[in-house]
């Protein structure tokens, strides 16, 4: 599937993208871009979060080109321009999250590392901090760094609708009676991209809210619904696993986390509590931010990257 270009939101030059198989044939999209400076510092692999696209992130693939980093990007399974696993492509699911952990090993080792320079960064939103923490203690991990904004290290009790427990019990109960693929009481429809901007819970920047919900207008084949039930199950219990301090303690290389002051979609007190477990691990409140800080104002941006361009500045490549 190629890449979706409107006026608002034009594909950054010298793109290649394409589909690679995942670990178990689904076929996941990816693009790359080499720098605009003339020196490299490396390649920033972006990890989106659940429900978003390759082309939300154009605006920051030139704002990481600028700053003399090749960019590679992917579409989780099951979302973007991706496979969907289900007969109902709007449904957001996925088996267990180790689909997600596999996908991010095979991106690096047959796009990134064949064609753009080391050293390794990372930056993730939501979803895509979540599974960057799972993938920063395995083997596999070529990262030198991981920057995470608003990391779904638990997700918000509003999000839920019930006790966390209570969903976890019935999730996995109805994951293992063969409910998984259906779409949980609680759809989560305040986080539809769709509706109005007033109310919205994601970014208190109307541009940027216009903008992304013109990309999904003009290609709704890269929209997603609600989770399944299967997802939930498997978000809630890879929770517990990253929000165990034994488990922070066992990522070993540096994590800056940014975390928004007004997230509704994600807890910034769990991301709070997070930080100083890690051995290298550093946070910045971000006040007056919504969950998605790279689709927020002019104002917070520029905090963020002044956080990003502190935290890289001894990054560059030997290529």
């Amino acid at each position: 599937m190629n890449l979706v270009s409107i006026a608002k939101n034009p594909v950054p030059s010298g793109a290649i993208a394409g589909m690679m198989p995942g670990y178990d044939g689904v076929l996941i999209r990816f693009a790359r871009w080499l720098q605009t400076t003339r020196f490299c510092r490396g390649t920033a692999v972006v990890c989106p979060g659940r429900g978003e696209c390759i082309e939300k992130y154009f605006e920051t693939v030139a704002d990481l080109r600028r700053r003399g980093f090749a960019v590679a990007v992917l579409d989780w399974r099951a979302q973007g321009g991706s496979q969907r696993e289900l007969a109902n492509p709007l449904k957001g699911h996925v088996r267990r999250f180790r689909d997600y952990d596999s996908d991010l090993a095979l991106f690096l080792r047959e796009v990134v590392v064949p064609h753009l320079p080391p050293p390794y960064v990372a930056l993730g939103h939501s979803l895509g901090g979540h599974i960057l923490l799972r993938f920063a203690t395995t083997s596999q991990c070529l990262f030198q760094r991981l920057v995470l904004t608003a990391p779904m290290i638990r997700i918000a009790d509003q999000q839920l609708g019930y006790p966390r427990r209570l969903v976890q019990v019935a999730a996995d109960v109805a994951t293992i009676a063969g409910m998984g693929k259906i779409s949980p009481p609680n759809g989560g429809n305040k986080l539809d991209v769709s509706g109005p901007f007033e109310g919205n819970f994601l970014t208190s920047d109307r541009h940027r809210y216009e903008r992304n919900q013109a990309i999904f207008g003009a290609a709704p084949e890269l929209r997603i619904g609600p989770p399944t039930v299967a997802w939930v199950s498997a978000a809630l219990r890879s929770s517990k696993l990253i929000d165990n301090p034994d488990y922070a303690a066992r990522v070993k290389l540096p994590v800056l986390i940014l975390a928004a002051s007004d997230d509704k979609v994600v807890s910034t007190r769990a991301i709070e509590d997070y930080a100083p477990r890690m051995k290298l691990g550093s946070h910045v409140l971000l006040n007056r931010s919504r969950h998605e800080i790279l689709q927020e104002t002019d104002d917070i941006r520029s905090r963020f990257w002044a956080s990003f361009d502190a935290y890289t500045a001894t990054l560059s490549s030997a290529a």
